[in-house]
């Protein structure tokens, strides 16, 4: 059985198309890349998936369950995590409070009474975790700093990190490389390659194709909202179509 089974889905919005009829399946375990031109529909994939849009038609199985039309909070307490494409934190908040909002929203805890340190028993579980998460991403040094003072590396990181801490089976990170310059991009790949290694099974929308080749098993290729094309890194490279329609123009 599929870990993730997306089935003949279709989003429009009014007469607009932005997935038309796609399917595939993701294994448990994989590291698998979601690529295409601006406006392929990638994010609006991401969206679907993950229970911010509804699909006009087809059907999204996860571990074998139908979720599709369920909502975001209730795919994301079975596993299904996604970060966004913009950098999505408490700025306000410190770096171990953002993680600790995390672990309390996977708990279905009240925000306020997690901030407050309120219930003692959850907020013992909540903070061994949320150290437990820095560490493990690399910012147990910064857990005091607020958010808005990192560099970008460290807040994508942080973003990963929150999203950790909601225990993800499935990670479906949107562009976590996107405005890095190349250091920052190479710790970055590092992480996520830990992150997958760790147990996370992990779908990435990624524009920078070093990157996107470095680290992932295999690529799924959209185009006009249809998908173009499936395969291995080294097929996808060599693939006519995938050329013409996307790595040529770059």
């Amino acid at each position: 059985m599929a870990l993730l089974e997306v089935n003949m889905m279709t989003k429009r919005f009014g007469g607009l198309v932005a997935l038309d009829n796609v399917s595939f399946s993701v294994e448990e375990g994989e590291l698998r890349g979601l690529i295409g031109p601006n406006g392929a529909g990638k994010s609006v994939m991401f969206k679907t998936i993950s229970g911010f849009y509804h699909p006009t038609k087809g059907q999204i199985r996860y571990q074998g369950e139908d979720i599709t039309g369920r909502g975001a909070s209730a795919i994301a307490e079975r596993g299904l995590v996604r970060t966004f494409q913009e950098t999505t934190l408490f700025q306000e908040f410190t770096v171990y409070d953002n993680v600790l909002v995390g672990c309390h929203l996977r708990a279905r805890s009240n925000l306020f009474t997690a901030l407050l340190r309120r219930d003692r028993h959850k907020q013992k579980a909540a903070a061994a975790k949320t150290l437990e998460v820095l560490e493990f991403m690399g910012l147990l040094n910064r857990q005091d700093q607020l958010a808005l003072n990192l560099p970008l590396g460290s807040q994508r990181a942080l973003a990963v990190a929150i999203a950790l801490a909601a225990e993800p089976k499935l990670l479906l990170l949107d562009e976590p490389f996107a405005g890095m310059n190349p250091e920052e991009t190479s710790q970055m790949m590092v992480l996520v390659k830990k992150v997958h290694e760790s147990g996370v099974s992990i779908i990435l929308v990624e524009h920078d194709m070093k990157a996107v080749m470095g680290i992932c098993q295999k690529l799924m290729v959209l185009n006009f909202g249809q998908l173009l094309a499936e395969g291995s890194p080294e097929e996808i490279r060599s693939n006519e179509q995938v050329i013409k329609a996307y790595l040529g123009s770059a």
